[in-house]
């Protein structure tokens, strides 16, 4: 196990270069120019070369690349261009906790929803209730998170005033576990839909298959209560495919904050990259798709590790 974690660690390097060259590429080849949004227009045409002199901007795009990598490796992901005297850790680091509090209570409450009707439909396949619980998880699947986020702030924060349109608390307010969790729970609860609907078609189908084997009918020919035929002797086995749809969920999250993250205003790492995105700022936005990237690898090896914990059967 050890020996496998150490490799797949090793396996990760190629791959963030890799997304990198991608990335950076991407990023130098789109339209527009970084230095016309903070620029003067009337500056004369030596000062601005100065200008891209001082960034690097008027090099060959290989020699920017390895000059970037160069600061990466050193552990500087470099300075904003627009927010000149921020670097973009700075910046990443002032947004990233609110975007991680955002994901883990969006993982939590799609696992505790999710699971426990998948498990239950399981139970009841081919009843009312069953076809109920599949028709609304196609409906999560199948209706996207900004239409949701849209629908929930117009009518539960608009209209009926539930909740906060935006935000993280309050402004001129003291700090308040309360008020943090009234402007949490609706961005988390949106974000969370889409994966909450596919865990619950995910481990509705697994349990179906679990549920049929040799063992859960011996175990009821034992007299076994059906609780823990289910619970203790099957979920653990159910859960495999589950884990599975763990390691997808990250990028899902990652990607699905900066539609979120947008609509309700939280400030996150996603509205950050919508707000470099559109001024242009090249350091910012491969700062955040590298670190985005670090996430999506570490969530991968995670659910692996969690493959061996859930089932000793499994050698790597």
């Amino acid at each position: 196990m050890i020996t496998y974690i150490i490799r797949r660690c090793l396996l990760t390097i190629p791959v963030l270069v890799g997304i990198s060259m991608v990335s950076f590429g991407i990023v130098q080849l789109a339209p527009g120019e970084p230095t016309a949004l903070f620029i003067d227009p009337e500056i004369s045409a030596e000062d601005r070369e100065a200008y891209l002199e001082h960034y690097g901007l008027n090099d060959p795009i290989p020699v920017q690349y390895v000059k970037w990598m160069g600061q990466i490796l050193q552990g500087n992901l470099g300075y904003s261009l627009i927010n000149q005297g921020m670097t973009v850790q700075e910046m990443i680091l002032a947004r990233l906790p609110n975007t991680l509090l955002l994901m883990i209570v969006s993982a939590i409450i799609a696992f505790a929803i999710a699971i426990p009707i998948g498990v239950y439909s399981a139970t009841k396949p081919y009843t009312l209730k069953d076809y109920t619980f599949t028709t609304f998880s196609f409906l999560g699947v199948a209706t996207p998170n900004f239409w949701i986020g849209l629908l929930a702030v117009t009518f539960l924060s608009v209209q009926f005033g539930w909740f906060p349109t935006g935000g993280v608390a309050t402004l001129n307010e003291p700090f308040s576990i309360f008020d943090r969790l009234h402007h949490l729970i609706l961005p988390a609860v949106v974000l969370g839909t889409s994966d909450m609907a596919s865990l619950t078609r995910y481990s509705r189908t697994s349990m179906l298959d679990v549920l049929d084997q040799d063992y859960i009918r011996t175990a009821r020919a034992k007299g076994f209560k059906q609780g823990k035929v289910v619970y203790k002797h099957g979920l653990r086995n159910g859960l495999i495919p589950v884990i599975t749809m763990t390691g997808l969920m990250l990028p899902n999250f990652i990607g699905g904050s900066v539609i979120i993250e947008k609509v309700f205003n939280w400030p996150g790492i996603g509205l950050l990259f919508i707000d470099a995105t559109f001024q242009r700022d090249y350091p910012l936005i491969m700062g955040l798709v590298m670190v985005s990237a670090l996430l999506v690898v570490v969530g991968n090896l995670l659910a692996d590790i969690l493959y061996a914990i859930f089932d000793p059967r499994i050698e790597y």
